[in-house]
């Protein structure tokens, strides 16, 4: 009876085994799976649904289908003048054949790992070779924008002609020739050429932050306080030189508008002392007893409040103060 019993109890733990170990397993979407055998790899399943292996001998390592971020550390380099920076680019990739991730790599941390040595080592490579304005600018529309006039903020009443030498010399600093956007594509194509072998397909390389170490940020701080203060000077010296042009054409205005005030009251005052004095002459021919007394009178009025004391009026002067009769 027992041994009858044992048979059954065998094959049941048998199955329960079998299927505790999974015979049966699923691939999602965006996943994908190499089944290895005994360290061996044996099959690549792409493909999501339900797929079969050999419980306890064969193993299914899972990968990510869908696109990955790889973040890099922020890095200080050199660029071709010696000028250090700091550096921060990051990077989109996914695993495009999984039999090859699995040889080389295996693991994801393994592949962040292997893109941070590929990565790194070209960019620092392109920033070696390359000069500072060109890991750092995408073009010279700064150069062009900083030689017109607007940009400097030349208003409209002053010809571009007649911005200071000292402010146009601005634009004479060195263009770029490719720029921080071709840098970027040119990480990508050497690092492209790095990772086939790993399984891995990289899609792109962004430089997202480049940053001035703190001894060039000094150093460009101090330029541009420079700069700025040439400009300034420029404008100062351009706005006195206007300054004292409207000065002296105003003031010869001044003097114009006065010289032909001063000639015209001359000729009023002229001719009212013309008729002033045809009207004197007019006014003693009709009574010059008259004249003469009205005459004195006017200057008694004028100068008698004048005087402090008066020792004496026997005087030809006040000849109509005491005698109506002006005798």
């Amino acid at each position: 009876m027992k041994k009858t019993l044992f048979v059954p109890i065998v094959i049941a733990v048998i199955v329960i085994g079998i299927i505790w170990a999974g015979p049966l397993y699923v691939i999602d979407e965006g996943e994908q799976a190499v089944v290895v055998q005994m360290g061996r790899l044996v099959d690549v399943v792409t493909d999501a649904g339900l797929h079969v292996k050999i419980p306890f001998i064969e193993e299914v390592v899972r990968y990510p289908k869908r696109i990955m971020a790889w973040d890099g550390e922020q890095k200080s380099m050199p660029t071709r003048e010696k000028q250090y920076i700091w550096v921060d680019v990051i990077a989109r990739w996914r695993i495009a054949d999984p039999q090859k991730f699995y040889e080389s790599i295996s693991t994801i941390s393994g592949a962040y790992s292997k893109l941070a040595e590929v990565i790194d080592s070209e960019v620092r490579t392109v920033v070696a070779e390359n000069y500072l304005r060109e890991t750092v600018r995408n073009s010279n529309l700064i150069l062009e924008e900083e030689a017109t006039a607007d940009s400097l903020g030349i208003g409209d009443g002053i010809d571009e002609s007649q911005i200071p030498t000292l402010i146009q010399s601005s634009a004479s600093r060195e263009p770029i020739l490719r720029g921080r956007r071709q840098l970027a594509e040119e990480i990508l194509e050497r690092s492209r050429k790095m990772v086939p072998e790993y399984g891995i397909e990289l899609i792109d390389v962004v430089t997202r932050q480049i940053r001035y170490s703190d001894e060039l940020t000094q150093s460009v701080y101090a330029r541009m306080i420079k700069e700025r203060n040439q400009i300034a000077q420029a404008f100062r010296s351009d706005g006195e030189g206007k300054k004292a042009e409207w000065m002296g054409r105003m003031d010869n205005e001044r003097r114009s508008i006065l010289s032909a005030a001063y000639e015209k009251a001359e000729v009023i005052r002229g001719n009212a002392d013309a008729e002033a004095t045809r009207i004197y002459a007019d006014a003693y021919n009709r009574d010059q007893s008259f004249f003469d007394f009205w005459r004195a009178v006017e200057s008694y009025r004028t100068t008698v409040p004048g005087f402090d004391k008066t020792l004496s009026t026997d005087m030809e002067y006040f000849k109509f103060l005491y005698s109506p009769t002006g005798r």
